[in-house]
């Protein structure tokens, strides 16, 4: 674990920290889609559900205090008052927390994963 006195963590392993804190907080249906080379606005992309609005706004409460508290990183946080769906811009990782209904209603992933665009594999 770096704390932020230590050298910023690549796109990489920061999409390691994201994924292991989703992971512990129970969130469903992890997927990641790598960005590298095909936009600008990130390198990975992660999106996954929570059950209710109340999970869903505790998993992006505890992601966004966990990269600040251990990794001195400051997020951007969009939609956590609802809980229905949540944006965290965490520079090189994008990450959504949808409620199931929400997700499967924005398709976010398909948008996404066209043909010859970026790779998807579950987390």
């Amino acid at each position: 674990m770096t704390t932020a006195d230590t050298a910023p963590l690549t796109s990489k392993a920061l999409l390691g920290e994201i994924l292991i804190s989703l992971e512990d907080d129970k969130a469903e249906d992890i997927v990641k889609i790598d960005l590298q080379g095909k936009s600008e606005m990130a390198d990975y992309m992660v999106v996954a559900s929570g059950r209710s609005s109340r999970q869903v706004a505790a998993i992006a409460d505890h992601l966004v205090d966990t990269l600040k508290q251990d990794h001195g990183r400051l997020s951007k946080v969009e939609g956590k008052e609802t809980g229905d769906w949540v944006l965290i811009d965490a520079g090189d990782v994008i990450v959504h927390i949808f409620r199931p209904e929400v997700r499967e209603f924005y398709q976010l992933e398909k948008m996404w994963l066209t043909p010859g665009g970026p790779a998807s594999e579950p987390a």
